[in-house]
């Protein structure tokens, strides 16, 4: 008589679907954490244009006097963003620069970032357009401001590219000219724009 040894089979069906629902659990988990490790001060916005923004790396603060507090304690210059869902450029500078991590990155070290929903704050795109037009700066959209700690427009763009795209700076050399104009507090006394701000 031969001997007869058995062997547990282990049930591959079984194991493949447990092996998926833990990697479904796992990518869910990982994905919860990056959303809370990215998110910004714009929760809780009813605006569509500011809630698709809550999940990019920059550091987006609401319209309001928490940014120009935050800006007067960091001593760093506002960088703006006027812009609405139905705004392809707008769409495009979000996709290409706001989303991107190293730029974001730039974004957050050295300014304090605002995002404007367009057409949930008309009196304040007024105000801003009329600011980037008395200073010959362009007056579109996506608006892209760059403001003092205490309001005052002294440097702005419309669509900035991640790279040069014939005429248009990238966003990082448009970024660093505002950064350089900030330090000459000099000149901005003199070419800028005093906008009505939040106390």
């Amino acid at each position: 008589m031969g001997l007869v040894t058995s062997f547990a089979r282990p049930n591959l069906i079984g194991m493949g679907k447990n092996m998926f629902l833990l990697t479904l659990v796992l990518a869910g988990i990982v994905a919860a954490s990056q959303a809370q490790g990215n998110s910004n001060h714009l929760k809780g916005q009813t605006s569509l244009y500011l809630k698709r923004a809550v999940s990019q790396p920059v550091d987006w603060y609401p319209w309001g006097a928490d940014a120009f507090q935050r800006a007067k304690q960091l001593n760093r210059p506002i960088l703006l963003d006027v812009g609405a869902v139905w705004c392809p450029w707008c769409i495009l500078m979000d996709r290409e620069t706001y989303t991107n991590a190293s730029a974001a990155d730039y974004i957050n070290q050295h300014f304090v970032a605002v995002k404007v929903d367009f057409d949930s704050a008309p009196e304040l795109v007024a105000q801003l357009q009329r600011a980037q037009a008395v200073l010959n700066l362009p007056a579109g959209l996506p608006l892209t401001s760059f403001i003092t700690p205490d309001g005052k427009l002294y440097f702005g763009a419309g669509y900035l590219p991640s790279e040069r795209k014939a005429d248009k700076p990238p966003f990082r050399e448009a970024a660093e000219e505002a950064l350089t104009r900030y330090a000459d507090q000099g000149k901005i006394e003199k070419e800028s724009f005093q906008l009505e701000i939040p106390k």
